[in-house]
């Protein structure tokens, strides 16, 4: 029997703590749901926020600051925030994703070096940032070392070298201007084994899902899916709604279509509204336009009975909600209920967050309009 495209929804919803609330160590969380994207500071603080009972921001901070939970370039080539033990494997799975991205990008290649002078730099910026290094000091040290300009090249560098971003004391533990660390890594990873490592990852906190939606989330080629796929065998073939061979773990949480999914207010970029290649799962098609920008900017989306209904953003009075269809009374308190939650959340950090985005509200459809108080 194929799954419905509701028991999909409620299997994504279930595995990224977004069905209740979890009651977990912050570690555990991250774990749990594989990868928290992190190009703003503070999405992964929010992402947490809607899925972890009585989260405390100061946790987060503190798993940062011990390099529990890491910050790095890593799927689609974006900052991501994950589990310290899945960097090993995450980072060689996408080793060639990042190299061909950066090291054959013209500007890269306009510094004159090759790829191999490139890695070979490596080891000498592993051991000047053992400590927190700034981008002016570690240009500084790789201009003393090449004698050019070296911008460029600590930009590809950053990106495919193992390099975490250092957490500060700043309100969402980074800022606009980051500074760096070596990671810690056990040496060099077989990449077809990492691959599968990312894979099963994948599976626990987004499956069931295709090898196109693998590919999409981590911006992986189906040639370097397909071998890895082969030895796993333990693997399971669901069908899914549009009759497409869906993968899953043997143990995989697939809810009933019945199970009840609450109302939640998403951090921008929020890794489950970018996981697969068929987002239906979770964003309607007539709305991917609005909430995915053109230029990739994705906004903090609004739940409603699992699905994106709209988006919202912090305002003087509260916040704002714009429903993309009409919202009954109850679907309206839950949300206000969120709402008030997050104005509180947010009043210690940042209350205006996300406001250097509101340039795409003037593009939003007519919809319903509530602004909720804190």
């Amino acid at each position: 029997m194929a799954l419905t495209p509701r028991q999909l929804n409620r299997a994504t919803l279930a595995r990224q703590l977004l069905l209740q609330r979890a009651s977990l160590a912050v570690t555990d969380a991250v774990r749990r749901v594989v990868a928290l994207q992190a190009q703003e500071p503070a999405s992964p603080y929010l992402a947490l926020w809607n899925r972890v009972d009585e989260f405390d921001p100061a946790d987060l901070d503190a798993s940062f600051h011990r390099h529990e939970v890491v910050k790095a370039t890593l799927m689609r080539i974006t900052l991501h925030a994950i589990h310290v033990d899945d960097y090993p494997s995450f980072h060689a799975a996408m080793q060639g994703t990042l190299r061909d991205a950066r090291l054959n990008d013209r500007r890269f290649l306009q510094t004159g070096l090759s790829p191999d002078d490139a890695h070979g730099l490596v080891p000498h910026l592993r051991n000047f940032a053992s400590k927190r290094r700034t981008k002016d000091e570690i240009e500084a040290r790789l201009e003393d070392h090449l004698g050019d300009d070296p911008s460029w090249v600590w930009w590809a560098l950053r990106h495919v070298g193992p390099f975490w971003h250092a957490p500060s004391d700043e309100t969402w533990s980074f800022g606009r201007h980051p500074a760096y660390v070596a990671a810690t890594t056990d040496g060099e990873h077989d990449r077809n084994r990492s691959v599968q490592s990312f894979i099963r990852r994948y599976l626990e906190g987004f499956g069931p899902a295709s090898p196109q939606d693998v590919a999409q989330f981590a911006m992986l080629r189906q040639s370097d899916i397909r071998p890895a796929l082969e030895p796993m065998t333990d693997l399971v073939e669901i069908e899914g709604p549009d009759g497409r061979v869906l993968l899953d773990l043997p143990d995989g949480e697939i809810p009933n279509d019945e199970a009840s999914a609450p109302p939640r207010l998403m951090a921008m970029w929020d890794s489950t509204l970018l996981a697969y290649k068929d987002r239906s799962r979770i964003i309607p098609a007539e709305y991917r336009r609005v909430v995915i920008q053109r230029n990739g900017d994705v906004l903090p989306s609004v739940l409603v009975d699992g699905y994106v209904s709209g988006v919202w953003r912090a305002v003087d009075d509260g916040i704002e909600i714009t429903a993309f269809h009409r919202l009954d009374d109850d679907d309206w308190n839950a949300l206000a209920t969120e709402a008030g939650a997050l104005v509180a959340f947010l009043s210690d950090r940042e209350p205006s967050v996300y406001s250097r985005y509101r340039r795409w509200w003037s593009d939003l459809p007519a919809a319903e309009v509530e602004v909720v108080p804190g």
